[in-house]
């Protein structure tokens, strides 16, 4: 580690509270998971993740892109401290619906995370800044299998045009990345003082271009994997002075050993290594000054396309949904939330909005890989091709699987162990695979056993 990296940690915690940080900073990380309860009621036999109901520490790491479970969305593989975003919504909203933004989102873990927090009429928006990345934060998402998340690929300032819109922002800031060394070399590798500068900088940039956003009253959640108070505690006193942000209590077990922040009279809570069983993580609420007047941002009215009667039997009867067509896709989305979505899609670039149902064709409707994964499938209304594992990895793989003579013609649902994994078609002579080509299993390889994880 960097001699200037010592002396900081030393000059923060004081000698002795730094060399356990340092030891444990040459321990192997913590595996951790979080259970999908909206479509999985299987639990591993580890640990519990003590702030977070659904989440669960691993003995080893196994091979995990060799589990069909994975790909299922049955589970999100996610450090443990960070899963503690979802003790911070439940706190702050209790069983009130919501509208949140994931600033900083990819690849999904906080966003899923928020999606299990969160009532099932509330909003998530998960944006990210960078198109690959914004993908993977896709791809998550769809498998997570959730109606009432948009995802996003723009820029915090454009973002920031939907004045009053969120009651809720989480900003998860690119930072210099101290509390993942561990499990990062390339952080290590890139740190340095002025780094720590640059990412100070670029914080307050985005807070100022996010804040008219976030309506009065409502909460922002600020955190970071780093370790230095100029990334942390200083910015929070930042927001505070600069914005008028008042700071926010949330309540945790002392047993947790999470820290309180240093050097600032906010409160402001610290997982470090060598005191919770996770990575390095800085987290801190703030609340907006002011009363919430309501939010002018609505949807356009545009024209109203039919959808097809075939795609209403696709999604189950209570859903709760409302279908739309846009141009030739049919999507699925919340009734109670469909006009904020549409708010988001026609003033953001949106790569999500909702789950695609299907694809018009001339007169075909094609089943989208979302719905497959998504808690509102209709699996009535589908035949079933149940897989072995070394099927499910070929699957997986974009291989070509031959279904049993007798089975149906047309698209057929393809799962291991009763979870869905995408579609086939069986053509009776042969079948297409219809998993999308960017997701596939790349590796040639296959584990003996299966992965244990579920």
């Amino acid at each position: 580690m960097d001699n200037a990296f010592i002396g900081q940690i030393t000059d923060l915690l004081g000698s002795s509270e730094a060399h356990r940080l340092f030891e444990a900073l040459g321990d192997g990380p913590a595996v951790s998971i979080r259970v999908n309860n909206a479509k999985c009621r299987l639990q591993p036999s580890g640990d519990s993740v003590p702030w977070c109901g659904n989440g669960f520490y691993l003995d080893e790491r196994p091979a995990f892109t060799f589990d069909p479970l994975l790909h299922a969305g049955t589970y999100y593989v996610q450090d443990a401290s960070s899963m503690f975003i979802t003790h911070v919504l439940r706190q702050i909203t209790g069983d009130e619906a919501v509208t949140c933004l994931d600033l900083c989102a990819a690849p999904g873990g906080k966003t899923t995370a928020a999606l299990d927090a969160l009532t099932d009429d509330s909003l998530i928006v998960c944006n990210e800044i960078d198109s690959q990345r914004a993908q993977i934060l896709r791809e998550n998402v769809v498998k997570w299998g959730r109606t009432n998340c948009v995802v996003t690929n723009d820029t915090p300032r454009r973002l920031g045009r939907l004045r009053g819109f969120f009651d809720i922002i989480a900003t998860d800031m690119p930072c210099s990345g101290e509390g993942m060394f561990r499990k990062d070399e390339e952080a290590v590798r890139q740190w340095s003082p002025s780094l720590v500068a640059q990412c100070a900088a670029r914080q307050r940039e985005i807070i100022a271009d996010i804040w008219d956003a976030l309506r009065p009253g409502g909460y922002l959640i600020y955190s970071t994997c780093t370790f230095n108070r100029q990334e942390n505690e200083e910015i929070i006193n930042h927001i505070i002075e600069e914005y008028g942000a008042e700071t926010v209590e949330i309540a945790v077990n002392p047993g947790w050993n999470i820290s309180p922040g240093i050097g600032t009279a906010a409160h402001c809570y610290r997982f470090m290594q060598h005191r919770t069983r996770g990575e390095g993580l800085f987290i801190a609420v703030l609340r907006k000054p002011g009363q919430y007047q309501g939010c002018a941002v609505k949807a356009k009215k545009g024209k109203i396309l039919p959808v097809p009667k075939q795609c209403r039997s696709f999604v189950r009867e209570d859903s709760g949904i409302v279908l739309t067509v846009d141009g030739t896709e049919v999507t699925a989305r919340p009734i109670a939330i469909a006009q904020k979505m549409e708010a988001v899609r026609q003033n953001a670039n949106t790569l999500l909005c909702g789950i695609p149902v299907a694809s018009i064709k001339g007169k075909d409707l094609i089943p989208q890989h979302a719905l497959a994964l998504s808690t509102i499938l209709n699996r009535k209304e589908f035949p079933e091709i149940e897989t072995d594992y070394n099927t499910a990895i070929a699957y997986l793989r974009g291989e070509a699987i031959t279904p049993d003579s007798d089975a149906p013609r047309g698209y057929c649902l393809v799962t291991y162990r009763g979870y869905p994994l995408g579609w086939i078609k069986n053509l009776g002579n042969r079948a297409n695979n219809c998993y999308p080509k960017e997701w596939r299993i790349r590796s040639a390889s296959t584990p003996e056993t299966p992965p244990e994880v579920l």
